[in-house]
C-alpha cells in the first residue's frame, strides 16, 4: 500500500514536468480560458476502466463522469438530488460537447451486483441504483447484461429533451463503447447493425 502510494505522488512530480513546467503551460492555459473539450463520457468508477487512460488524453480533452456500472438514470424534476444528471445538463447545455460517450466494460461489479443482489454485505444504495437498469432474468451473463445496459442508458439520455433536441438537430452524437478488460479492446455499438464491432477504423464516426 505505501509503495502504491509512492507511485502516485511520482506521477504527480511527472504531472507537473509534463504540464506546469517549461514550454509546456497546459494548465495555465486552461486556467487562462477555461475548458472546452468537444467530447463527454459517462464511465465505470471501475478502477480499470479511464477513459483518459485507455485514450491517452491530455488535460481539457475530455469531460468524464463516473459512477458504478455507467449508468444513465432517466430525466427526472423533482427535490433529489441528481448528479448525473447535472453533469449531463453542464455538458451538454453549457460546454457543448458534440459527442457524448458512454463506456460499459466487461467484468462489471455493478452489473454483478444488479444479477446478484442478494450477495451483497453492505448494500444502502446499490441495489437501488443498479435497479435503474432493465433486469432481464433469463441472462446472467455479465458481460452481455453490461452491454444491453448501454442501450437502456442510451435511451434514458433521449428522455432528457435538451439531449433530444441536440440529437436530432445533427449537434450531439451518442456513442455506446464497450471495454473488454482483458484484452484491452473497445467495441463500439453500431445502431445501423444492430451489434458492437471494434472500434479500430471508426474514426469516420466522428
Amino acid at each position: 500500500m505505501q509503495k502504491s502510494f509512492k507511485k502516485m505522488l511520482q506521477g504527480y512530480r511527472e504531472f507537473q514536468k509534463k504540464y506546469a513546467s517549461g514550454d509546456n503551460q497546459t494548465m495555465e492555459k486552461l486556467a487562462d480560458h477555461g475548458q472546452s473539450p468537444e467530447t463527454m463520457f459517462i464511465a465505470c468508477s471501475d478502477s480499470r476502466v479511464d477513459p483518459a487512460l485507455l485514450l491517452q488524453c491530455n488535460p481539457g480533452d475530455i469531460f468524464v463522469v463516473r459512477n458504478v456500472a455507467n449508468i444513465v438514470p432517466p430525466y427526472e424534476i423533482d427535490e433529489r438530488h441528481h448528479g448525473i444528471s447535472a453533469a449531463l445538463e453542464f455538458g451538454v447545455c453549457y460546454l457543448n460537447v458534440k459527442h457524448l460517450v458512454i463506456l460499459g466494460h466487461s467484468q462489471c461489479g455493478g452489473i454483478d451486483a444488479l444479477l446478484n443482489d442478494d450477495q451483497l454485505e453492505q448494500n444502502d444504495f446499490i441495489t437501488r441504483w443498479v435497479s435503474i437498469l432493465k433486469k432481464d432474468a433469463t441472462n446472467n451473463d455479465i458481460d452481455q447484461v453490461a452491454q444491453k445496459s448501454l442501450l437502456d442508458s442510451y435511451q434514458n439520455c433521449l428522455s432528457f429533451p435538451w439531449i433530444k433536441k441536440q440529437v436530432e438537430q445533427g449537434a450531439l452524437a451518442i456513442h455506446l463503447w464497450f471495454f473488454n478488460i482483458k484484452d484491452a479492446t473497445i467495441f463500439d455499438y453500431s445502431f445501423e447493425n444492430k451489434l458492437f464491432q471494434p472500434l479500430n477504423g471508426a474514426e469516420e464516426n466522428f
